[in-house]
């Protein structure tokens, strides 16, 4: 089960170190295999920044490519990379020549560099941004697309910013890149109270204050959750309401839901895919990864299920006979 550091000091004020934050649950029973450091991105977008497209030419020997000049700021890191590569101008912005080949580049474009030196993924396979020449034009750069750098998919042309964009700014700063630390804990079958966040936040709590170390230990909100109101809700409801039945109670005691009206299926907020991204699961929509971010916070499993799919509004829980066949949320049949 991984812990994330900064999720598990959302429920825990303590002081130590993600490594002593590891020893510590290894020395009350929950063994860790290490702390590993992550970034909600792949490499944390270190070397690009935003520039500000000056000129763009048409490539001499290309009939798609562009010389572009662009304007990558004052920052001293970036003066340290180029050296006398680049022009540096009376109000100290390093000015970089790049040769780009994307069909939307225009002059007075606020655009994301990745400065010489950077290090980029392709899923497991990585490349490092050198001086070029493309068709004998030297490059010293390049300006990217979302799929290059992790924060989109979209190949079909360079990201575009918004004109306010600060020149020079960190990439890592205007996508709001998080650090964080992986804690491995293996969980034994008889340690069930420990596997999430709250409780290992728990635990933890215990031993901090077993040896006098400052800790305030604070369950997750339910401030902004209004039973009248839900209540209210509930009577004034427009659908029919799901009903329950458990066949088999020796093999499930106990089985609720709860049918939510209103609910748009979206991308979710930035907060909530970091959590998720943080103990290495991939982010789906807004009601998917609720349902994840409550299992690992809480330990409660659930399952969201599309009202308008649920035939006859009723949900069974039995156990099918052996050979049964089912189709997965993958699409596989077993």
């Amino acid at each position: 089960m991984n812990i994330s550091y900064k999720w598990l000091k959302d429920y825990l004020k303590f002081d130590l170190t993600p490594e002593q934050t590891s020893a510590a649950l290894t020395s009350i029973g929950l063994e860790t295999e290490g702390v590993e450091e992550i970034e909600t991105i792949k490499g944390g977008l270190k070397g690009l920044v935003v520039g500000q497209v000056l000129t763009c030419e048409p490539h001499p020997d290309s009939d798609h490519m562009h010389i572009t000049t662009v304007d990558l700021g004052e920052a001293q890191w970036v003066k340290d990379v180029y050296g006398q590569n680049c022009e540096v101008t009376a109000e100290g912005h390093v000015i970089a020549q790049i040769v780009c080949g994307a069909p939307n580049v225009a002059a007075g474009q606020k655009v994301i560099v990745a400065t010489l030196g950077t290090v980029l993924y392709d899923g497991d396979q990585e490349f490092t941004i050198k001086k070029a020449k493309l068709r004998g034009v030297p490059s010293n750069g390049m300006i990217c697309a979302e799929d290059e750098i992790g924060v989109g998919t979209d190949h079909a042309g360079i990201i575009v910013l918004p004109a306010e964009t600060p020149v020079g700014m960190p990439a890592a700063e205007y996508y709001h890149v998080e650090s964080d630390y992986q804690i491995a804990v293996d969980i034994t079958p008889n340690r069930i109270d420990a596997a999430s966040h709250y409780g290992v936040a728990r635990d933890l709590n215990a031993y901090l204050g077993a040896h006098d170390l400052p800790h305030e230990l604070t369950k997750p909100s339910v401030e902004a959750f209004d039973a009248a109101l839900a209540q209210d809700q509930q009577k004034a409801a427009s659908i029919e309401p799901v009903t329950l039945q458990v066949e088999n109670t020796e093999a499930c005691p106990r089985y609720s839901g709860i049918t939510i009206e209103g609910v748009t299926v979206k991308e979710s907020p930035e907060w909530l895919k970091t959590r998720l991204l943080s103990i290495g699961l991939r982010p789906i929509n807004n009601i998917v990864d609720i349902t994840n971010f409550i299992l690992h916070e809480t330990c409660v499993p659930m399952h969201t299920f599309d009202y308008d799919k649920i035939k006859g509004h009723k949900i069974v829980v039995k156990t099918c006979p052996t050979g049964t066949k089912f189709v997965t949320l993958d699409g596989n049949e077993h």
